[in-house]
């Protein structure tokens, strides 16, 4: 299971402080989800041998118009292993269920965003998952919590409806928000998720990195296709 964060300069806390949480609480890896113009400085790999977890690079792409959106996506994809778009606009929501090379479409229901079943079937279609964001009910209170709870509520049922995809998270922009999967599972268990859709949530992360990490390989040549090993180049060449 995976939690995706935001880190300094965008978050509160280092990529490594971080992973050292994510490691304690259990996690086996972290994306880290920062909004493109406040990107991160640390070394993935020093970071992974420290603490025995996983680091993925993603970012956030947060625009005010699906043009200036598609435009970093596209700038992104190729070096950035899990790509997110930043909801809570209709127009920028519309914008990412429709996009194949989107990864996650991000708290869709915040602002003045808001989610249908137009759009959850075309999430399931282009295989964008949708972003249960715990993060406001974990640390609202009130009727803003109140709200979170309910338009959570809502986003699954269309998104369970539609049959696609979806990753679950704490959104922390500091290792003190972190909270191990047990915790998040029980949350969601008293807002009307079941432990399993949860798990499935924070696992997807890890599944997506490592399907894209596969698709950036250099060994990849386009998509099914691949550079055949020294074996296979001795019965045939490219395969």
């Amino acid at each position: 299971m995976y939690e995706a964060v935001y880190a300094h300069p965008d978050g509160d806390s280092t990529v490594a402080r971080h992973a050292l949480t994510a490691a304690d609480s259990g996690y086996d890896g972290i994306v880290v989800r920062n909004h493109g113009d406040k990107p991160a400085e640390y070394e993935a790999d020093a970071i992974s041998d420290a603490y025995g977890v996983d680091v993925a690079a993603g970012v956030e792409v947060r625009a005010d118009d699906p043009s200036r959106a598609s435009g970093f996506v596209g700038n992104y994809r190729s070096d950035r292993t899990v790509v997110v778009v930043h909801g809570g606009d209709r127009r920028i929501n519309r914008f990412a269920v429709e996009q194949p090379t989107v990864d996650v479409l991000a708290h869709p229901m915040r602002g003045d965003g808001d989610f249908n079943h137009v759009l959850a079937n075309a999430a399931a279609d282009n295989g964008v998952r949708v972003e249960f964001d715990f993060g406001p009910v974990l640390r609202a209170s009130g009727g803003t919590r109140v709200r979170a709870i309910k338009e959570l509520r809502k986003l699954r049922e269309l998104v369970e409806d539609a049959g696609g995809p979806f990753v679950v998270s704490a959104s922390p922009s500091n290792h003190l928000q972190i909270r191990a999967p047990r915790d998040l599972i029980a949350v969601g268990e008293t807002i009307g998720f079941d432990a399993d859709t949860v798990r499935e949530g924070l696992a997807e992360w890890g599944r997506v990195a490592e399907r894209n990490r596969g698709r950036q390989s250099d060994a990849v040549i386009e998509p099914g296709v691949r550079m055949a090993d020294d074996a296979n180049d001795a019965d045939g060449g490219e395969q």
